[in-house]
This record gives C-alpha cells, sequence and structure tokens, in this order.
C-alpha cells in the first residue's frame, strides 16, 4: 500500500507536470538565470521574491514622512491610534491600498518610506481617503 501511495503521489506532483514545469522553468531562467540567485541563501532569496509577511507596524509610523501635516496634528494621531487597534489582516489590506501589495520586499519596513498628505479639499468630511499607490502616499481628508 506505501509504495502504491507512494507511486500515486510521484505521478500526481511530479510526471503529470513534468512537461508543465519545465516549459516553465526554461521560461524563468531565461529572464532571470541561476547563477544569479546562487548568491542568496534559501531564507533571502525567499524575501526578495515573496518579501516580508511579519511586520514592525510601529516602524511604519516612525517613518512617514508627513505632507500638510504634522505628526502632532489631532487627524494623524487619530489616524494612527486607530491604525493600530488594527487586527492584523485589516493592517495588511491598508499596506495593499497604499501599496498595491501586503507585503513589503527587500529591506521591510526600515527602510519603506511612505506619505501621508493632506488633500485640501474643500469639505473633507464628503471625501474619503485614497491612495497613490505608484507614489506610495495616502491622502488623509481631515
Amino acid at each position: 500500500r506505501k509504495e502504491y501511495v507512494d507511486l500515486y503521489v510521484d505521478y500526481v506532483f511530479n510526471k503529470s507536470v513534468r512537461k508543465q514545469f519545465e516549459d516553465f522553468m526554461q521560461g524563468f531562467l531565461r529572464g532571470c538565470p541561476a547563477r544569479n540567485w546562487k548568491m542568496f541563501f534559501p531564507e533571502e532569496l525567499q524575501v526578495l521574491l515573496q518579501g516580508y509577511s511579519t511586520f514592525d507596524w510601529h516602524l511604519l509610523e516612525k517613518n512617514v514622512v508627513y505632507t500638510q501635516y504634522k505628526k502632532l496634528d489631532q487627524t494623524i494621531r487619530n489616524f494612527w491610534t486607530v491604525f493600530h487597534k488594527l487586527p492584523e489582516e485589516k493592517k495588511r489590506m491598508f499596506l495593499a491600498f497604499l501599496s498595491g501589495s501586503d507585503r513589503i520586499t527587500g529591506y521591510g519596513l526600515g527602510c519603506f518610506r511612505f506619505c501621508i498628505a493632506d488633500p485640501q479639499v474643500e469639505n473633507p468630511d464628503e471625501s474619503s481617503p485614497y491612495a497613490s499607490t505608484c507614489s506610495l502616499i495616502l491622502f488623509l481628508p481631515r
């Protein structure tokens, strides 16, 4: 029975997809030659390709740049108070709203900078926050 299960698993996960995997591997290695990846440890390569999945959210707050706001403005203090009370899943959703991804690649949050700007709308109570994902700007009405 064990031999049958082993052979079946080998077929499902290896033999049945061999052609598709070889085609994928050939295309991947054409764009990203294997010699370039050998300088990384497996853990580093995983972070490079997948990004960080756990965060120090206070570090995110520390690295923010403010435009038309000061760190101690009531809107900013309210924003961070609410943000830090959010569950992890909602914080990651905010990160996806801001940057287009719920992960941070490269150097992590220590080097991730974004801006919170006042969109200076006529009636802030009728405006919702919005983001420029390319520029990493959160437009937060007062």
